[in-house]
């Protein structure tokens, strides 16, 4: 027999309404919930708000429930939670101000008509309320995000723009939301609020998802205000409120961590002040942006093409020039090879032909004299590459030949220096080789680079390092993506103190030995080198969301601080790695025919024994010295009439 199904107790059910067959019935029953919810009582107010909430993440393009009212309803409820403290404890109540913001947020994500309307519903308000902490920063999260997307639109930005104190809110909260989601939640398990915990993870997953969870929030509320402050900076009268030192000097922090890499964050809005010549002169004022735009624009970070905008804007400004030349043009002359760098086409020209006028610019304001020697010698090293490039077009191709088999003697005479244990000796082979090498030989130029960075970093030279990894990661096809190269950078960043450019180069590196063909540079049984790994958590630990509020409240007691060297892996984790995988260039292969034999020829009768002795040596090297600096007598010690070492490590490292 069938069930007689039971009538719902409650007149008006928002889910009775919405299995109404009559589409005119139903509109008006939708039309009237929205109108009444506000002014009820009742328990149970967050189902239907929660369904609602579903309902627009999951067709926030639908124009039913704008066209009915459900933009008034929301602002309604905010207003009720924020005034009747009383409702806003009963029940479950305590979630409807957070859903209701989310879902104003969710209609005026994609649709400027949609935006309008909730203008014109007064949802601006009670969102500033939220915005301002009146509640808690689980609905500053979803405050920011709504009025951000209408800020985003020219016909409601002006609504947005009328109360002043958003802009000023906004920065004050990227400034400090980590800290109050750190004390406010994250730092003490025992007082976290359960409507927060029960948003965060929907109910599945424990204290440890809480807190992942709480740090990828934390990460959207800054990048969100972010986002939002950055509306604002289109607009030139603006500025001044958002270009103020404080706040300048830690937007380059503000990078959303691994959680949220797909925002730019502080980066991007960086990258619009700059734009604006008004913005310009604040930030040239500030050594500590150009100094960290310079790291970003030689980094694995996913915006640095925006760092490179900020640099080269900078430079092109007579008012600024003068103020970041010394900093910015060393930076950008490491990137003058590179090929292509997101939307930018033959970006390395780009760079190259704005130098003649940044002199200019410079030495009309400083003074002739004023230029430095050294960089003087970087620019006319650049640009006479440039020249070397067009004149090695014309000429035979048996003169090139030569130059490259001259280039590579010299390299392997690098390589014998290298390893009896004359870094500095080795270096400068290297510098003499690549002088030599046809400009037109990049794979070659790769492993130069890439090797006198090595030596660069056995000297304790990590800024020469970092720029010679740089060439040669710009050289590379595809660009970035230099295994060897993005390693010996993670670790020159490291000497430097800067967690994230070497987090970001290590990850890569990581990511590259997994798609590597060389068995050598390859993951052995999918596992991540040691050494890597080490590196990775030492600065995931720095580079960590919540550090600097950690250590402000007692939360961080010392981890990877001064002293940790666990990232120190200069020698030990080179020899773990292999042969450069990209020399096998179909112009080389007659150069590569030589290295062989020249390896060859060092081999001796005693093959086997060697060998064996060799590898014995090698692994108990390498577990001694790991994590440590390998002092530079060290493979002199070890490969004193081994051949078959020096073969093999002058194999590895190219």
């Amino acid at each position: 027999m069938d069930k007689v199904p039971q009538e719902c107790p409650y007149p008006g059910c928002f889910f009775c309404v919405m299995k109404e067959g009559n589409p005119s019935k139903r509109r008006a029953s939708i039309h009237k919930f929205f109108r009444e919810l506000p002014s009820q009582d009742d328990d149970g107010q967050v189902l239907p708000i929660s369904g609602l909430w579903n309902t627009a993440m999951a067709h926030p393009n639908d124009p039913e429930f704008i066209e009915l009212g459900i933009f008034e309803c929301m602002s309604a409820l905010i207003w009720k939670g924020l005034k009747n403290r009383r409702w806003l404890s009963h029940d479950q109540n305590i979630y409807i101000p957070y859903y209701a913001a989310h879902i104003i947020g969710s209609y005026t994500m994609n649709m400027e008509e949609f935006a309008e309307t909730s203008v014109h519903a007064g949802v601006i308000p009670p969102l500033v309320e939220l915005l301002r902490g009146r509640l808690t920063w689980v609905e500053q999260r979803v405050a920011v995000r709504a009025l951000g997307h209408l800020a985003t639109y020219a016909s409601t930005f002006p609504a947005i723009a009328s109360h002043g104190e958003i802009l000023e809110l906004s920065i004050q909260l990227a400034m400090s939301c980590l800290e109050i989601v750190y004390t406010h939640f994250y730092q003490y398990v025992d007082r976290r609020l359960s409507y927060h915990c029960d948003l965060l993870t929907r109910g599945m997953g424990g204290v440890e998802m809480e807190s992942r969870k709480a740090e990828e929030w934390a990460s959207q509320l800054q990048c969100w205000s972010l986002q939002l402050i950055n509306c604002f900076a289109f607009k030139p009268e603006f500025l001044p409120t958002i270009c103020k030192p404080e706040f300048l000097s830690k937007l380059p922090g503000m990078w959303g961590g691994l959680v949220n890499e797909n925002s730019p964050a502080g980066i991007g809005l960086l990258r619009t002040i700059c734009h604006h010549k008004l913005g310009r002169g604040p930030v040239a004022n500030c050594p500590g942006v150009i100094e960290a735009l310079c790291n970003i624009a030689r980094s694995s970070d996913d915006w640095q093409y925006m760092a490179v905008d900020c640099l080269l804007w900078l430079l092109q400004d007579t008012s600024t020039c003068h103020k970041v030349f010394e900093k910015a043009v060393p930076a950008l002359l490491d990137l003058s090879e590179i090929s292509a760098l997101g939307d930018h086409k033959k970006l390395g020209d780009s760079i190259v032909n704005v130098l003649p006028e940044c002199v200019v610019n410079f030495t009309s304001a400083a003074g002739r004299n004023s230029l430095s020697d050294h960089i003087k010698e970087q620019i006319e090293e650049v640009l006479s590459a440039r020249q070397r490039l067009k004149s090695e077009k014309n000429m035979p191709k048996e003169d090139l030949h030569i130059k490259q088999a001259a280039g590579l003697v010299v390299k392997l005479e690098g390589n014998s220096q290298f390893s009896a244990g004359n870094i500095a000796g080795a270096a400068a082979k290297y510098s003499e080789a690549l002088s030599l090498c046809p400009m037109r030989s990049k794979k070659e130029r790769v492993v130069l680079y890439s090797n006198r960075a090595q030596c660069h970093l056995l000297l304790q030279q990590p800024l020469a390092a970092i720029s010679d990894a740089t060439r040669a990661l710009c050289l590379h096809n595809p660009v970035n993506r230099h295994a060897k190269s993005l390693w010996r950078r993670a670790q020159a960043y490291d000497m430097l103190g800067f967690a994230k450019e070497s987090l970001l180069d290590a990850i890569l590196f990581i990511n590259e030995c997994c798609q590597s063909n060389d068995p050598d540079l390859s993951l052995r049984q999918n596992k991540v080198p040691d050494y890597a790994e080490r590196l990775v958590k030492k600065q995931m630990r720095a580079a960590w969301l919540f550090r600097e509020a950690a250590m402000k409240h007692g939360g961080v007691h010392g981890e990877a601080g001064a002293g940790d060297n666990s990232g120190q892996e200069t020698d030990d984790s080179e020899w773990e790695t292999a042969s450069e995988s990209d020399v096998g260039d179909e112009d080389n292969h007659e150069i590569e025919r030589e290295d062989r034999d020249w390896n060859k020829d060092k081999k001796r009768k005693n093959k086997a024994e060697l060998m064996a002795s060799a590898s014995t040596v090698v692994q108990n090297a390498l577990s001694s010295f790991c994590g440590t600096q390998v002092p530079l007598n060290f493979l002199a010690i070890f490969l004193a009439g081994t051949e078959n070492v020096i073969t093999t490590l002058l194999e590895e490292f190219g």
